[in-house]
């Protein structure tokens, strides 16, 4: 038995997409080191094989991130549809700034990252946080304008809550959320998932191994973005290995390595949503997309969240400062 690999529609009016997409955030130094032209091979396969969602953000790497993008999509450009995030602000030195939603800075951040892509369009453009100091409206808006001039095609949210998602559907049509949701983050069950799908609208979940704790990875060092997690540090770290442990042992058990357990679990779970796996290397990549042919059955599902129950994972998934800021945690 195999799972479908048919295209799924974001939302009511966006693109079909395959079933998985690229998240593309660790091949620019999120999580410690990376190779450019392992990055570019990556992204390729993974449009070879089938993927056409491929996310990214402007900030990532300081617009690294969109020129390898760029790089990789020659030749392949009209085989892709490109998620893009905006709005955050960040320094020299990597520090953050917090968010610009102002109309003027949402059309200044798509004009330098249609340059950096190499593209005439993006083809779904959103703000990466909300901006608290400007009404969703005004950002929705200005997006809707670009849209209108040809600059981007559908509309899109990112780490946002349901009262948020409703006020800016009332200015655009939106076509996904994306959002952080795995085996170790399910908030976005209570009130999230349900206004989006009485909405018609899509999730692109993000985060589905919980960036690697799921499967077995550590941070490297100082260059990793982990490190300063609370789910990788102290004695979370320590009760979190033996969560991965266990779903390791439960993956082995059914012929299963930990990422296509994690992204079978997250597609059983949340039909019609697509999971963006984020991978920095080939073999990653393949591993990830194992998850098609190994579908996890009902009661399947039903054991492994009684050995991985919601709140196994200890510690949350940003630091306290960021976690306060999140849209989506209110």
């Amino acid at each position: 038995m195999t799972l479908s690999t048919s295209k799924v529609r974001l939302g009511n009016t966006g693109p079909e997409v395959f079933p998985l997409g690229l998240g593309c955030m660790g091949m620019s130094g999120m999580y410690g080191a990376t190779d450019d032209r392992e990055s570019v091979a990556t992204i390729q396969a993974a449009i070879d094989a089938g993927v056409t969602l491929i996310d990214t953000g402007d900030f990532y790497g300081m617009g690294h991130n969109e020129m390898l993008i760029g790089r990789a999509l020659a030749g392949r450009r009209d085989r892709a549809v490109l998620s893009v995030k905006f709005g955050a602000l960040r320094g020299p030195d990597n520090s953050w700034y917090g968010v610009d939603g102002r109309p003027a800075a949402v059309k200044n951040f798509a004009a330098y990252s249609l340059k950096r892509l190499g593209v005439d369009a993006i083809d779904v453009y959103r703000i990466a946080r909300l901006d608290p100091k400007v009404p969703i409206e005004d950002t929705v808006g200005a997006i809707a304008e670009l849209v209108k001039a040809g600059y981007v095609r559908h509309v899109g949210l990112s780490e946002v809550g349901a009262h948020t998602v409703a006020r800016a559907s009332a200015v655009h049509p939106i076509v996904d959320l994306q959002i952080e949701y795995s085996l170790a983050s399910r908030g976005p069950e209570a009130a999230i998932f349900p206004e989006l799908r009485k909405r018609g609208i899509s999730a692109t979940l993000y985060g589905v191994f919980s960036r690697g704790l799921l499967t077995g990875s550590r941070a490297t060092g100082a260059g990793d973005y982990r490190a300063y997690l609370p789910r990788f540090t102290g004695d979370s770290a320590a009760r979190n290995a033996t969560v991965a442990d266990a779903l390791s042992h439960f993956a082995a058990q059914r012929g299963m390595s930990p990422a296509e357990l994690t992204v079978s679990w997250t597609l059983a779970r949340q039909p019609g949503f697509v999971p963006l796996v984020g991978a920095k290397t080939r073999k990653q990549l393949a591993d990830a997309l194992g998850a098609l042919t190994k579908p996890l059955s009902p009661a399947d599902v039903e054991a492994l969240e009684k050995l991985v129950p919601a709140d196994a994972v200890q510690g949350t998934r940003y630091g306290a400062e960021q976690m306060a800021h999140l849209d989506s945690e209110k």
